[in-house]
Parts: C-alpha cells; structure tokens; sequence
C-alpha cells in the first residue's frame, strides 16, 4: 500500500567531517553505500553546525533551536523535557518514532562539572528545571540496575535502542544485548582486554586499540541490526514512521573491530593541506597547544583540542576510515532492508553528522574552542524517494537547525514558534539557491582551555567569502577571507587594512546574536 505521507530515516554519525567522504570529494575513504544516497538526491556543500559540540547540537537538530534559545549551550547541561523537538511533533501527528543508537540529550556520566568552581558556585540557579526525570542516559544507572529504562516517549521517541558511550565500551541496551550472546563480553571490551599494537602511538594516548569485540558484535553491527528490525516491525503498520539511527563512531577512542582495524594503512593517507602550513598571525589557542605539547612529553589528551605528531594523525585518519568503512556498510545493510520491505519509494533518507574532528589540521586533533571547518562543516543529504532533487548538489548556507523544519514541511505539518531554522525544500526543488546569507555559530563550554582567564565562549559570523570569530574577554579574534584564503592561513584580524571589514562584520554579527533571540512562547495577553 503506497504511503500517503513519507517515512523518514535519518542517519547520523559522531564527529564526522563533511571531507570524509567520497560524495565530498575524498578518494581515500571508502563509503559507496553513503555516496550512493548522495548520487540519488541533494548534497548540501556548505552545511555547518550550529556549534561544534555534541549535546548542544543534537539537541538544536531536535528542537531546530540555536543553543542560546534551546539551554543546552554545553556537554554537562541536559535538554529540558520542556523543549518540543519535531520528533514530538511527528508523533502528535501520527507518526511512529523510535531511536536506535547514540541519543546523548541528556547527561551520559556524573563526573562533576569543571564549571562552576566551589568558590564560583552560587546557592540557587535563576532557571528551575522544567518537571521530569533528568539522568536517563547516565551509564551507571544502567550498569548498576539491569532493569533501567528510559521512560517513553523520550523526547518524541516511542520507541529506543540506546548505545551510550563511545568505542568498544559502550553501555545501555548494546552491553546487555553483548553479555547475552557472549559469556565472556566485559573480556572483550577495553584497552586493558585489547589485542596488542606495538608501536602504535595512539595507543599509548588510550586513544586507539585493537578491540576483541567481533564486527557482528560492535555497537555499529548492532545498531544497523536493531534499525532492521525496527524497520520490519513499521512495515506492518499503517502509519508513516521516522526512525533515527545514530553511530557513535567515528568518534574516538578509534575502536574499527575486525578487518576494518588495518583497512587503511597509516602510510598510505594523506595530511589535511594545513598540517605543515605555515600560519600567519594564528589565534593564541593554536600557538598554545603547540606549547603545551612539547612542555609536556608525558602528556595525555582528553576530549579537547590537541597538538599532534604526524605519526599520530596518520594512525588516527587510517582508523577514522576504518570506522566509518563499517558504518557504511552498515547503511548498505539497512538501505538493503528498506528495499526489501517495499519502503524505499516513500521514505526520506537523510545523512548528517553532530560535529567534526581536526583530525590533522593545523597539526591539531580533536575539537574545542576553535571554528575551522574541519570542526563546524558536516555532511548533510537528502534522498526523497517519492520526489526527486532538483539538484545534485547545493552551495546554499545551510546549517543543523534546518532540519527539523525541512522535515516538518515534507511531512504537511507547521513548524513551532520558536523554532529557527528554515526548510530546505525550496532549494532541493529547484525554487531557490539560498534560504540565508550568513550562518551563526555559538560554542560554550565548561573548560578555560588555552590558558585563559575564564572559560571558553566564543561566536562565529559566516557567510560565502568571511568568517568572523570573536572570543569572551579577549582582545583577539579570527577574521579570515575564505576567497583569497580557503585554508584560512592567514588570520586578518589585526592588519590595518582590515579593520573596516572587521568593523562590519562585527556589526553584522550584533544583528546575527539580535536576530536569534528567542520568540518563544507567544504572549498570552496585551499586558
């Protein structure tokens, strides 16, 4: 029977740069399955986040709120249940929903945070949070009660298969679906239990090993496996669904289990372009890195930015094409069921991803504090079934709050007040080129990296020739001309020439921040 309204199945991985994959021009990677749902709808070139953070983005992707509007402006904070995310708005309108895979709305640890400071903390905060239960994807509530679940609908989602964590030491419903197929699972799981990798030397940062969990069993084999199923039960129903199947990888530690560990030879791929480059007036934070290396030998990484040997980021590169070699094959897997369900012809397939990684530039890892492309440009396709892509291929100046009204419109259904991103049917059908002319970027985060006096906040005005980066407190900036300086080497924050542009663009950005402020709710009276 021919679906009236379209299904929706989204896919998204883990800190995942827009040039790691083939549609995007990358010939060392190895995606055919991704690059195919490219070649069948509409590649959006110049899609970037709404900050390069992961809870605070997946939640702008849920709400298609900027992080300023929706709360969630860092990892640590928690998507108040308050928030509707057009997931709730599909199922209010009949839709089936379930998430398979990573969620991390909510906190996933209770390491406590680095900020406030005890001498910083103030008795009461000003906002009370909006009535629930908060803490749901914390690990060890699922580790220490076998029974634990999320209590559904979890944000809009009816149904969940949650992996929480990253690598091969993931928790929630994959490590007891593991200790069911395998007695000895917790000897299979870890750096402590990996096969050994001498000479490796992300291993000795524990951020690399050779995992003893089989392909089948990992988390990307499961979470491609549950969507199936997932999948074939919506088929035997009648109403439209929207399935979001979520991968923690490429995300390090770089786990790749099986033969996908040594698919890519470190030797064999290339630096990013800026590795080596020489660095005119650099921001502070990529001086200080460099530093903070070399002053210490015994140095350890955690989740934030980090200068890098050139063995270093060749080992992660070969393992990063690893991981996402497996995720592909994985979406081989779960396109392959869709066709075989007859649902192929009505469901929207989208692909996306929650941030990047440097993974090499500026002979920088990781992330934080910075908003070089590496870090804000993701990959976003849009494959219709029902109706074809006007163009292969958008330049349009897109962004991750897109697509929950893009979603909402191709479903008939109105998006919310409040909501601030756009719908991108007009340019996937050939209506329109653009649907804006500059993009805002926010960050906040809970760290004082690069040796400041307070912690990171920072903004980012871009549009199609500039990007504008201004940091809290600080007399120093990024101002880069992405058309004379596409690698954006040469930062012209400080050159006198610059300082009318500079001025501009600063203006701009005010009206940007002025812009984003939030509609939401309406009033309920005159006065």
């Amino acid at each position: 029977m021919t679906r009236k309204r379209p299904n929706f199945l989204l896919f998204i991985t883990d800190q995942h740069r827009a040039d790691h994959l083939g549609c995007y021009g990358n010939a060392e990677v190895r995606t055919p399955h991704i690059d195919a749902l490219a070649a069948q709808g509409c590649r959006f070139d110049h899609f970037h986040v709404a900050t390069p953070i992961c809870q605070p983005n997946r939640a702008s992707l849920m709400t298609g709120r900027l992080p300023s509007v929706h709360g969630l402006q860092m990892n640590g904070r928690e998507l108040s249940l308050g928030e509707r995310t057009f997931v709730e708005t599909l199922r209010a309108s009949g839709y089936q929903t379930a998430l398979v895979g990573k969620c991390h709305l909510q906190n996933i640890t209770t390491i406590p945070p680095l900020w406030p400071s005890a001498a910083q903390r103030r008795p009461q905060d000003a906002l009370q949070p909006f009535p629930g239960r908060y803490g749901q994807e914390v690990w060890k509530r699922w580790e220490d009660d076998p029974t634990f679940e999320l209590d559904l609908p979890y944000y809009g989602f009816e149904q969940a298969r949650l992996t929480i964590g990253h690598a091969d030491e993931q928790h929630g419903h994959w490590r007891r679906w593991l200790r069911e197929q395998t007695p000895d699972a917790d000897q299979l799981i870890g750096p402590d239990n990996a096969i050994p990798t001498p000479g490796l030397q992300l291993a000795k940062l524990r951020q690399a090993w050779r995992t003893r969990v089989p392909e089948e069993l990992y988390p990307t084999a499961y979470i491609a496996t549950q969507t199936c199923e997932q999948l074939a039960r919506l088929a035997r129903e009648d109403q439209p669904f929207f399935v979001q199947c979520s991968f923690p990888d490429p995300h390090h530690p770089f786990t790749p289990p099986g033969r996908y560990w040594d698919m890519f030879r470190p030797q064999d791929v290339s630096l990013p372009a800026s590795f080596n480059a020489e660095l005119t007036n650099p921001p502070p934070p990529v001086p200080w890195l460099r530093e903070q290396r070399r002053a210490n030998p015994a140095f350890r990484p955690g989740y934030g930015s980090f200068a890098c040997s050139e063995q270093e980021v060749r080992e992660a590169l070969a393992l990063n094409h690893g991981s996402l070699a497996h995720i592909d094959d994985s979406i081989g897997r779960v396109m392959a069921q869709l066709r075989a369900l007859g649902l192929d012809d009505n469901t929207v397939v989208m692909f996306t991803s929650d941030h990047g990684d440097l993974l090499g530039e500026r002979g920088l890892m990781f992330k934080g504090g910075l908003h070089y492309p590496a870090l804000t440009r993701v990959p976003f396709i849009w494959r219709d079934g029902a109706q074809a892509s006007a163009n292969a291929a958008s330049s349009a100046l897109t962004q991750t709050i897109d697509i929950a009204a893009t979603v909402l419109e191709r479903a008939g259904l109105p998006a919310a007040n409040g909501m601030q991103g756009s719908s991108l049917l007009p340019v996937i059908r050939g209506d329109a080129t653009e649907v804006r002319t500059q993009l805002l970027i926010e960050e906040e985060s809970q760290r004082s990296d690069f040796g400041m006096d307070r912690r990171v906040r920072m903004r980012t005005l871009r549009d199609h020739q500039h990007r504008l980066t201004v940091y809290d407190g600080q007399p120093w900036g990024e101002l880069y001309d992405l058309g004379a300086d596409p690698l954006e080497l040469r930062n012209l924050w400080d050159e006198t020439a610059s300082l009318p542009l500079r001025r501009e663009l600063m203006e701009r950005l005010a009206r940007a921040m002025l812009s984003a402020v939030d509609d939401s709710p309406y009033p309920g009276a005159a006065a």
